[in-house]
């Protein structure tokens, strides 16, 4: 695994990164890492993470657009 050292953080990003990390219950590199992914835009689904994501939709599956529409088409009713 590659390793980087960054410097020049700012005090209100080094506040976020550590609040972070205390909220997450990480080290701060983990969330300096979680930060960079997200930033990065690549899936976190990969990482340990609270969140479900798409994870499950190999169990139990995923809808189309098309079935979307549908959907929302038939509770417009249920709506009002």
């Amino acid at each position: 695994m590659t390793h980087l050292s960054l410097r020049g953080f700012d005090k209100e990003l080094e506040r976020r990164l550590r609040e972070l990390a205390r909220r997450e219950n990480v080290s701060l590199n983990e969330a300096a890492l979680l930060l960079l992914r997200r930033g990065a835009g690549l899936n976190e689904a990969d990482q340990s993470s609270a969140s479900v994501g798409d994870a499950l939709d190999r169990f139990i599956g995923s809808w189309s657009a098309a079935d979307e529409r549908r959907l929302l088409k038939s509770i417009v009713a249920c709506e009002a």
